[in-house]
Order: structure tokens, then C-alpha cells, then sequence
């Protein structure tokens, strides 16, 4: 063991040796004056990369720790306004350097229309925010954003399309400071050129409260935010495709944008029924995106999304259709306004496969279904701000927002299931319809009044919001149940239970969330906050059910069975305190009080009329802290205590008998949800060795928790309710590393990570308690090589690892592995030619008979550029090898369950993509800037 330690002291001690120090001070040449926040940093000589960069702080001091190099560097200081300082060291640099006082003079320089400006670093830091110029990043000048992101150092795009930065997930895109139609920044990624670009700044997410009162950011992700270039800020440019192939395969999108100074108008559509979106126009890909097992989903109110299958329900082929507008201006001085509007369809059919175990303590039952499902969707959704400052101390924003939403979705199958010792337990066969109305309207509003004494404000916030659904749900179904009232294996009793009934549901949810805060300034930056919170969640369900009526062809018997109304109201009013901080590299907030709810709730069923009401005092609490180590290392946590009302069906004396195999009642005695939530990251990249790592880990413990309590029958039927556990755990963590290497032309990417999670879930089965413990790893490692702008290779693989473990139940544990190895691979010669490749190798090893385990994806494309690059005519296959397949096992606390759906299989299609640009402004020549009519 000392050996070991031994070994860890050296080469530490070795890796140390390998750096050296730059250290000095910059001055204003004729003030004399420290200058804060300039940019110190080194590149290659040969190509202009950058190896590393620091910024001078408040007393003008600089210190820049970077590895020893024997290939030419030069040494350079810039300033906005001031002349460029740099030193080239044609040896490299092999030693500690001390430049002592630098002085900066300014570069300002008035001769009749041309102006001499400085150079631009390619990285700067201003206050808070991280700035990369995008001038100084090497691209193929047909990019678009996203691949200008990934040259930047410290930004990682997945599989997914997640990004990060130096470890931190950004959750918000902006251009020109405004969401371009969607504050994810999807589509501006995907499709704005690059070339367009000035600067890409980057910098904590804050709160709209955090930006008008100059907060720093309490949230743990990143922001980006894309400029436009002074002289692409006055154009129009957009993109054209069109294509169709085998098997009627067919897309259309398009994307137009008009841009002049602050307005902004731009204009998306599509049309496809290859399960895309059909806006992301990307020359190698596009609407394939990877192809692996994608799906368009769309949410009720309006919000659409790919390979979001589990959470839209949109397994299966889709058709989909999109038209989006969005306008951004500034109307008057101070007074800006941004809105959009989206019109979404889809049309999805699926044929759908399981088998699922059903986990009990003395016997599991096993279920197999087949059924083949529609779905139809559209949506309209619109929101706009706006946003003016009356006075330079007060801002307001004002967000309306409004959906219109329809859903219809049919389903007909059949299904069987059998006890452990292979007797029948049940079947059925089912023909439902369900048909959906959705409205909503909200309004959110933002409050600032700063005053002149630096950090008092007030400020409010609220987010008012109404919906109402109107559903009409049909159930046809023939239901079978087969009982052994003996035990001993032989069915007894045979129970019929047909129905051919419609429920029709009105339901209106309204929630109204307020919040006013003051914060008064103490010495040595400390704070201190009040605040008044007030929320109020109301759910009114209206419920009639009807059966079928043979004589008049119609539901008009009612079914006072299935008939109930119930109101659910919870109202918290919560005054707390607290104490924050904010230094250069450490801040703080800690905030507490007591919130005073009333949880009020009533029913009338089968003509009995309840009102059940409790109130409550009970403490809230959130505190983070931010620890700024180095200019990249930092480390973040937060901590908040969470408490959420049940619902008025858990809790209502009401009996749910609208499923002929699960009856369900709420239960007066259960308590509120209450858990404490936790996080903590640490994150480091180190711009010297173009490396970086971050570790996370959060969760969720449970003093308080909800959950079900189900008693099955020898038939299979079930009878729950609900009941109050405590000690259920909800947890994650993770972490990744990742370097980069340029060699002349040669550049690459190296990535590892693995992200887990354990979850601990207790519920009652057939009155035991039963206690889950899960476990889940995915580790992963990724490589990315890239030949100048000529070709890339990017291959991956990862795992899944599932484990559980049961208590009380008939079986002991489940698990599960999942592999998958993908290789992409992309290329742009000859001239002209691009050549795409992604093949995908996916294994799942525990599904049961009947679904296949295994199987490849490749998708294949190649394209021509024509007439300066502004046509491309592209061929492209779609699974080439025809073995696409959507199988998976899924393991819950109380089931296992195989599943397969339908999935797109191998079409070949022919598209044309036309891009075109104009602009106008500014036209740069020898260094100068002329302005152009």
C-alpha cells in the first residue's frame, strides 16, 4: 500500500512539473489605472488554435498556469477599445515568465468613415458571462450552430442532443437575447447558419427576477446566447426541402427568417410520415436524426418533441404536420415584445405486443395483449411577451399564453391472463375510443423595482393558469373472470362483466402561483430576504356514466356507478425569511418559514354528499451555494424541503369502476407527499490539456409518500387504495470526462462517463408490504475523430444495467442488460459530395420467447451541392439492412414487462434542399467597415 501512495506522489509531483506560470499586471497607459477583465491568453502560431486564457482581476493582476511547449505560441493581451499586445516565442514557452506592469493604450482612432478596431479574443469573460468569438473557431462555412458549438472548448453535444458546458447542462438558447421559438433552442441549432454568428455567450441560467435585479444565478444550468453579426443582422435567409421515396415515404419542410437590428421574423413548417418533426435540415442526416427507434410526440398543450416515446405515447408510424411563426421587436424604446405561435399534427398508428408478470407474494400472475391503436392530435398553442421598463429602476414583463388542443385515440385488442400454475385467469376483448377537448390560458408576470442603494429591490412574480378538458371515453369489451374460490387450481366461477358504457369527464384544473419578495443589503455583501408566497391548486371533476341503450341506439342510461362529482382545493400562504451572499467566488442564499395550507375536498356519489377538510402547518426551506474554486472549477448545491397534496381521487370516498379489472378508492386517512431534495455537482475543464470532468449527484428521501395499496383475486382482479409509507428513496448520480487533441490536421475527441441511479419503492400487495430496491448503471465511452473539414468518425458504446431486488414478493430480484455500439461516420469529399454513415448495434439480453433481442440500424446518405452550394440533392436509405425493431423489457417495483411496437422500416427517398441568403449592412474590406446602401 505506501508503494502505491508512492507512485500517486510522483506522478503528481511529474504532472506538476509540466506546468508553468505567465504572471503580470495591465494598467490603462494614461490613467494608470488597473484594467479588470482583460483577456490574457496564448495560441498556436501555425493555426491560431487557442491553448489557454486568463482575465486580469479587479487590481489588474494576472496569473496564467499552462503546460510547457517546444511548438511556436504567441503570447497575446486584449482589450475592447485598446490596442492588441503579443509576443510570438518561436521556441515555445519552456519556463515560468513574469511580464511585470503591461500597459494597454487605446485604439480608437476617428479617420473620416473608418474606424480601427482591436482584435478580438476568442475568449473572453465579461462579469459573469463566458463569450467565445466565433470568428476564431474553424468551420465549414454551410455549418449550422450546432457544429459551431462543438468546436468550442468545454461544449459537449450527446447522442441526444443534449449540451453541456464544462459539465453544466444548458437549458436555455437564445439569439439576440430572445427564445427563437422555443427557449430549448432546438431549432435555432439545427438550422440557423453559422456563419451568421458573432459571439456565443454563456453564462448561468438566471430567474427573470435574477436578470432584472442583477442577481447572480441561483440555478445549477447554463444559458447560451447567439448574436448575430452586425452585418448578417439585416437579411433574409432560410432553406427549402422537399423529398419522397418508397413505400409513399414523403417530407417537406421549410424555415424562412427575416432579420433587420432588434426585429425578427421567422416562419417554420413541415409536413412528413417518416416520425419527424421535419425541421431539423441538417445535410447529412436530418429527418433520420440517428433513425433509432424514433417518434414524434406531442404534448396536450401543444409542445412536440422526437424520441419522446414513453412520454407522448407515439410508438408507432407517424404523420405529422407543423407551422410555426415567431416575431420579435422592440417597439418602442424599452418596451420589447417576443411571441410565438405553433400549430402541430399528429397521426400515429401501432401495433402493440407485451407480455407482462405481474409480481405477487404467493403466485404471479402473467398477462399477454395484442392491440392495434390510432392516434390523432392537433394543437394550437400561442404565448407572446412583453416586456417595458418605465423607468431605468423598474422593469415588468407580461407572458399571456393560450392552447387549443384535440386528441382522439382509438385502441382494439385482446388479452389473457394466466395464474403460475398456467390456469386461466382472465380475458378480454376490448374496442375503446377516447376523444379529448383541451383549453388553456395563462398568464405569467414579473415585478422589479430596484432602488438606488446597490442590491434593495422588491419584486413579485405570478403564474396564473386555467384548463379545461372535455373527455368522452367509449369502452366495448367482452371480460371474462375465472375464479378458484377453493385454492386448489381449478376455476369455480366464471364472471362476466361486458360493457358497452361511455364516461363523459369534465375537468378544471386551476392554479395560481404568487410571490412577493424584498431584499435589504447588509455589509460584506450579505443580504437579508423576506418573502410572501401564496399558491392555490384546484381540480373539480364532473363525471357522468352512461351504458348503451339497445332500444334507442344510444348512451343514454345513466350509470350511477360510474357517475361522481368530486373538488379538490389545497391553498398554502407561506411567509419565510432568509439570508443570502454573494462574492466573486462564493455565494449562498439560506431561506425558511412556516406555510399555512388548507386542504379542502368534496364529493357527491351515489347520492352521499362528503366534505373532507384538514389544515396544516408545515415548514419550507431551500438553501444553495456556489464555491467557485478556479476560473473552471466549481462546485454547486442545493437543498429544499417539498411537500405536494394527493389528489381527490386518493383521498375522496369515491369508487372508481370504470375499469372491469381495477377498482379503486381513495382513502380519508393518507397525508401529503413530503420528501427532502438534494444536489450537488463539481465540475472542472482545463483550457491548457483540453480536458474536463464533472460529478453529480441528487435525489429525493422520502418522510412521506402515497402510494398503492392493490388486493388481487384469484381472477386477477384488483381492489385498491391508497395508503402512507415513509422511507422511499429516489436517487442519481454520475459523472464523465472528456479531452480533446489537435495534431496539424488531425483533431480528437475522447469521452467516458456513466450515469446510475437507485430508487427504494414501497407499496402493500395483497395486504404485504412489499420493498424494492433498484439499481441502475449506464456507463459509456464515445471517440471522435475529425480529418480538417473533410472527414469525420464517431464511434460509441454504451450499457444499461438493470438490478432489482424484491422483498415479499414470489421472486427475489430482476435484471436486465442492454448494449449498444454505433458508429457515425461523415465525409465531404470529393467537392461537392457529402457521404453519410450511422450504424447502430443494439442487444437486450433478458427479453423473454417471442421477442427478438437483437438487431442493426443503418441509415445511409449521400449528397451533391449544386449552384454554389445553395441546392443539394441528396439520396438517402433509411434501416438499409431492413431489421429495425422497437423490443424492450422494462422492469417496475411490481411488474416485468417485454414489449414490441410498430417501427419504421427501410425506405430509399430522393430530396432537394435550396438555401438562400441576402443580406445587407456592412460590407468589411482591408480591415475597415464601409457601410453599404
Amino acid at each position: 500500500m505506501p508503494k502505491f501512495f508512492y507512485f500517486l506522489l510522483l506522478a503528481g509531483a511529474s504532472a506538476f512539473s509540466q506546468n508553468i506560470t505567465i504572471k503580470g499586471k495591465i494598467l490603462e497607459d494614461k490613467t494608470q489605472i488597473p484594467l479588470e477583465a482583460v483577456t490574457v491568453y496564448l495560441v498556436s502560431a501555425k493555426d491560431s488554435t487557442m491553448i489557454d486564457y486568463t482575465i486580469t482581476d479587479k487590481s489588474g493582476n494576472f496569473s496564467l498556469a499552462t503546460r510547457k511547449t517546444d511548438k511556436p505560441v504567441i503570447f497575446k493581451v486584449s482589450f475592447v477599445g485598446y490596442q492588441l499586445i503579443e509576443k510570438t516565442y518561436e521556441k515555445g514557452l519552456s519556463e515560468s515568465a513574469d511580464f511585470g506592469t503591461m500597459r494597454l493604450q487605446d485604439a480608437g482612432e476617428m479617420l473620416g468613415e473608418v474606424v480601427v478596431k482591436s482584435e478580438a479574443p476568442p475568449i473572453r469573460i465579461k462579469n459573469d458571462t463566458l463569450e467565445f468569438n466565433a470568428a476564431s473557431f474553424k468551420i465549414r462555412p454551410d455549418s449550422n450552430v450546432e457544429t459551431l458549438l462543438k468546436q468550442l472548448p468545454g461544449v459537449e453535444i450527446d447522442a441526444d442532443g443534449k449540451i453541456t458546458v464544462n459539465g453544466k447542462e444548458v437549458n436555455q438558447i437564445l439569439v439576440n437575447g430572445k427564445p427563437f421559438f422555443d427557449k430549448d433552442g432546438k431549432v435555432a441549432l439545427q438550422n440557423l447558419p453559422s456563419d451568421i454568428i458573432n459571439k456565443v455567450q454563456i453564462t448561468d441560467t438566471k430567474s427573470k427576477k435574477e436578470e432584472q435585479t442583477g442577481e447572480k444565478a441561483s440555478s445549477n444550468n447554463a444559458s447560451i446566447n447567439l448574436t448575430i453579426d452586425e452585418d448578417k443582422n439585416k437579411g433574409f435567409f432560410g432553406k427549402i426541402n422537399g423529398g419522397y421515396g418508397t413505400d409513399d415515404r414523403y417530407e417537406s419542410s421549410l424555415m424562412l427568417n427575416y432579420f433587420k437590428d432588434k426585429r425578427k421574423l421567422s416562419v417554420i413548417g413541415s409536413a412528413n410520415n417518416i416520425n419527424s418533426t421535419g425541421f431539423s435540415m441538417n445535410e447529412i442526416f436530418d429527418s433520420m436524426g440517428g433513425g433509432r427507434n424514433s417518434s414524434v410526440w406531442m404534448n396536450d398543450d401543444g409542445s412536440f418533441g422526437i424520441n419522446g416515446m414513453q412520454f407522448g405515447g407515439g410508438y408507432g408510424i407517424t404523420k405529422s404536420q407543423l407551422l410555426g411563426l415567431n416575431y420579435s421587436d422592440e417597439l418602442v424604446k424599452d418596451f420589447t415584445t417576443n411571441g410565438s405561435y405553433f400549430y402541430t399534427a399528429a397521426d400515429t398508428e401501432n401495433d402493440n405486443k407485451y407480455n407482462e408478470v405481474r409480481l405477487l407474494p404467493e403466485g404471479d400472475l402473467t398477462t399477454a395483449s395484442e392491440s392495434v391503436s390510432r392516434n390523432y392530435k392537433y394543437a394550437h398553442n400561442a404565448n407572446i411577451e412583453f416586456e417595458v421598463k418605465p423607468d431605468s429602476l423598474t422593469s415588468i414583463t407580461v407572458r399571456p399564453k393560450f392552447v387549443k388542443a384535440y386528441n382522439l385515440s382509438t385502441s382494439k385488442g385482446a388479452s389473457t391472463t394466466v395464474r403460475e400454475d398456467g390456469q386461466l385467469a382472465n380475458d378480454s376483448n376490448f374496442d375503446n375510443r377516447t376523444d379529448q377537448d383541451t383549453h388553456q390560458v395563462g398568464t405569467e408576470f414579473y415585478f422589479t423595482r430596484t432602488f438606488k442603494r446597490k442590491g434593495r429591490y422588491i419584486s413579485g412574480w405570478g403564474d396564473l393558469s386555467s384548463n379545461v378538458d372535455h373527455t368522452d371515453k367509449r369502452t366495448t369489451s367482452f371480460n371474462n373472470r375465472y375464479e378458484d374460490l377453493n385454492g386448489d387450481g381449478i376455476s369455480d366461477q366464471t364472471i362476466v362483466d361486458n360493457r358497452n358504457q361511455l364516461v363523459r369527464d369534465k375537468v378544471i384544473q386551476d392554479n395560481y402561483n404568487v410571490s412577493v419578495e424584498y431584499r435589504e443589503p447588509l455589509r460584506d455583501s450579505l443580504a437579508v430576504d423576506l418573502a410572501l408566497n401564496f399558491n392555490s391548486r384546484q381540480v373539480v371533476r364532473d363525471r357522468d356514466g352512461l351504458n348503451y341503450n339497445d332500444a334507442t341506439g344510444e348512451y343514454d342510461l345513466t350509470d350511477i356507478d360510474l357517475s361522481h362529482y368530486q373538488s379538490s382545493r389545497a391553498q398554502t400562504i407561506g411567509p419565510s425569511a432568509g439570508i443570502s451572499m454573494e462574492k466573486k467566488k462564493f455565494s449562498f442564499s439560506l431561506r425558511g418559514g412556516t406555510d399555512i395550507s388548507v386542504f379542502d375536498n368534496h364529493s357527491y356519489y351515489q347520492g352521499v354528499y362528503t366534505r373532507l377538510i384538514k389544515h396544516y402547518l408545515l415548514p419550507n426551506a431551500n438553501a444553495w451555494a456556489n464555491f467557485q474554486f478556479t476560473k473552471s472549477m466549481s462546485m454547486w448545491m442545493n437543498y429544499s424541503y417539498n411537500v405536494d397534496f394527493p389528489w381527490g381521487s386518493q383521498i375522496l370516498p369515491i369508487v372508481d369502476v370504470s375499469n372491469p379489472f381495477n377498482t379503486i378508492r381513495g382513502n380519508a386517512e393518507v397525508e401529503p407527499n413530503k420528501s427532502h431534495y438534494f444536489y450537488l455537482s463539481l465540475r472542472d475543464y482545463d483550457y491548457a490539456t483540453k480536458s474536463g470532468w464533472s460529478i453529480y449527484a441528487g435525489g429525493n428521501l422520502f418522510d412521506n409518500q402515497v402510494v398503492s395499496s392493490t388486493i388481487y383475486d384469484s381472477s386477477g382482479k384488483a381492489n385498491t387504495t391508497y395508503e402512507n409509507v415513509s422511507g422511499a428513496v429516489n436517487s442519481w448520480f454520475g459523472g464523465n470526462w472528456n479531452k480533446s487533441i489537435k495534431h496539424e490536421a488531425h483533431k480528437f475527441r475522447f469521452g467516458f462517463g456513466a450515469n446510475a441511479g437507485y430508487n427504494r419503492n414501497l407499496g402493500y400487495t395483497n395486504g404485504e408490504l412489499y420493498d424494492s430496491k433498484s439499481m441502475r448503471i449506464t456507463p459509456r465511452v464515445n471517440f471522435n475523430y475529425d480529418y480538417g473539414e473533410l472527414l469525420t468518425i464517431s464511434p460509441k458504446y454504451d450499457f444499461t444495467y438493470t438490478d432489482t431486488k424484491y422483498t415479499n414478493f414470489n421472486r427475489d430480484r430482476e435484471s436486465n442488460v442492454t448494449h449498444r455500439v454505433a458508429l457515425q461516420t461523415t465525409s465531404y469529399w470529393p467537392k461537392h459530395v457529402v457521404w453519410g454513415n450511422d450504424l447502430t448495434y443494439t442487444y437486450n439480453s433478458n427479453l423473454g420467447d417471442g421477442f427478438k433481442k437483437d438487431f442493426y440500424l443503418w441509415n445511409m446518405s449521400l449528397g451533391y451541392n449544386f449552384l454554389g452550394d445553395s441546392l443539394l440533392a441528396k439520396i438517402k436509405v433509411y434501416d438499409l439492412l431492413n431489421q429495425n425493431q422497437n423490443t424492450m423489457r422494462t422492469i417496475s417495483s411490481t411488474t416485468v414487462r417485454d414489449e414490441q411496437n410498430t417501427v419504421l422500416k427501410r425506405y430509399l427517398m430522393f430530396s432537394l434542399t435550396y438555401s438562400l441568403k441576402k443580406f445587407g449592412g456592412k460590407k468589411k474590406e482591408g480591415g475597415a467597415f464601409f457601410f453599404e446602401d
